[in-house]
């Protein structure tokens, strides 16, 4: 890797913009690191480069390409922060300190992943750059493990897969959780890697070349008669997600159909519609396998069309459908955001991230700060509807007791009942992305039921019920009946 290639590929992304800095960078990293190796018997420098080349390719702005270039500075080298700030300003000093705090936390068990975790979403309340930089350093090194013991290899790649992977995805940054991921799993069960890519690259990489011609001759004279501006390539599902369906499905590899889909890029959000009608119109969709998330974005900002068509020979095949904006966001999640939308504020942030730190307000003890974040936040989230069309973010698999809460204390305490989508519904009912809720209410109703902690999913709602139950003349009677447990 060389700096020429980082200041080109920063250049197409940022045309016209002054890369003197980022030259600077490199002078300053290679003089610090001089002298220095690798495990891999390469010189240090390449590492900082590397990370710097993925940060430039997820169109990261000038500062955070600069840290990445001087990340591991200031740990292991003889110059400080202080020379950073000297040299490069406030901002990048800022930036290669969180890294430099991050870096301090070592995997060891489950007590120190917990300590890794929160060190991790404080880092972001700072400035989520540093976990874009953090990121690109960890592929980096797992794209180079093979200079470390078995046994360092395996730590790195749990670790990685149980804290860097799942907030990856929850950023949205598909194309480093994917490599994050798949690169764990050569390391972590290298058998079955093995055996699934043997299979998947290579007995069945023809079978689906052949397969995906014949829907490009079926489809292809249909999207030119409607003179529309297209792209279209085959999207291959990832080695490790496919092994975590077979898992999770116990099925085996023949039995996933979705290993691969057809993504069609267009230039508008109209086009997105039409391109979704002339699909619709050739092949036979498979009934609730729509999902408009350009409608309803998914919390971590992701957009795009999906449907699922029986197509040649009735095989399910899944097409993707969105704009060139929305393809580099899917990929590049927040990251994307930043450059398309927020390039110049700093502390762009999801609403989880500030949910995280109003949880690390009230809980100080790091085994239930984590089981809560775990609870409320490592799930996947769902939008719902107020009707007024104000709109709250949930934990997947949420009920509407979670959603009168999240509402207002009291339209929790007082709720008997939901209307979800124009219809009546149990407070226990499983609440789907895009669902219009309303709660009936009793103004008569002082306290919750208790039982209702029974199918309550987030921190709120369940904190809420304890303790306004703990008052209820009901539940105060119940602690003496025989065979209460006394709380």
């Amino acid at each position: 890797m060389t700096i020429e290639r980082i200041i080109k590929k920063f250049e197409e992304n940022h045309p016209g913009e002054d890369t003197t800095m980022l030259r600077l960078a490199y002078d300053f990293a290679l003089e610090a690191h001089s002298g220095q190796l690798r495990k891999t018997g390469e010189p240090y420098i390449q590492h900082p480069l590397h990370t710097a080349f993925l940060l430039a390719e997820i169109k990261a702005d000038l500062p955070t390409i600069i840290a990445g270039l001087i990340h591991d500075v200031p740990e292991d080298t003889d110059k400080t922060i202080e020379d950073v700030q000297k040299n490069f300003g406030e901002e990048v000093a800022t930036l290669v300190a969180g890294i430099t705090k991050l870096g301090k936390i070592k995997y060891r068990g489950i007590e120190r992943y917990r300590e890794n975790l929160k060190k991790m979403f404080l880092a972001m309340a700072a400035d989520i750059r540093v976990i874009f930089i953090k990121f690109c350093d960890r592929l980096h090194n797992l794209r180079t493990l093979e200079g470390l013991p078995p046994a360092k290899q395996k730590r790195i790649a749990q670790e990685t897969l149980e804290i860097y992977a799942p907030i990856a995805g929850m950023l949205g940054i598909w194309r480093l959780k994917w490599q994050l991921e798949d690169l764990c799993f050569k390391y972590l069960y290298p058998e079955k890697f093995q055996e699934l890519e043997q299979e998947y690259e290579v007995e069945k990489k023809a079978e689906r070349n052949q397969y995906f011609q014949k829907i490009k001759k079926e489809l292809l004279p249909r999207l030119a008669e409607t003179n529309l501006n297209y792209d279209l390539e085959v999207r291959f599902k990832h080695l490790y997600s496919i092994y975590q369906k077979m898992q999770r499905k116990d099925r085996k590899f023949d039995e996933i159909y979705d290993v691969f889909a057809l993504r069609i890029i267009v230039p508008t959000i109209d086009d997105c519609y039409k391109a979704l009608g002339i699909i619709h119109t050739i092949w036979r969709p498979k009934p609730n396998r729509f999902k408009d998330y350009i409608a309803v974005p998914k919390p971590n900002g992701y957009r795009s069309l999906h449907t699922t068509i029986f197509g040649p020979e009735g095989k399910a095949v899944e097409f993707q459908i969105r704009t060139q904006e929305m393809h580099e966001e899917s990929l590049y999640g927040l990251a994307a955001h930043w450059y398309y939308k927020a390039r110049n504020q700093n502390g762009l942030q999801p609403h989880w991230v500030k949910e995280i730190i109003d949880i690390q307000k009230e809980i100080s003890d790091t085994s239930e700060l984590i089981k809560n974040i775990k609870l409320d936040i490592f799930n996947d989230r769902i939008f719902v509807f107020s009707p007024k069309g104000d709109v709250f973010e949930l934990p997947e698999y949420s009920t509407p007791i979670d959603f009168a809460y999240a509402v207002h204390t009291n339209i929790g305490n007082q709720a008997t009942g939901a209307i979800v989508n124009d219809r009546l519904a149990k407070l226990d009912q499983e609440l789907k992305n895009g669902d219009l809720v309303e709660i009936i209410t009793d103004k008569g109703r002082q306290y919750p039921n208790r039982d209702w902690l029974k199918f309550a999913k987030t921190k709120r709602a369940r904190d809420r019920i304890k303790q306004f139950a703990k008052k209820s003349p009901i539940e105060n009677f119940k602690r003496f009946l025989p065979g209460r447990k006394k709380e």
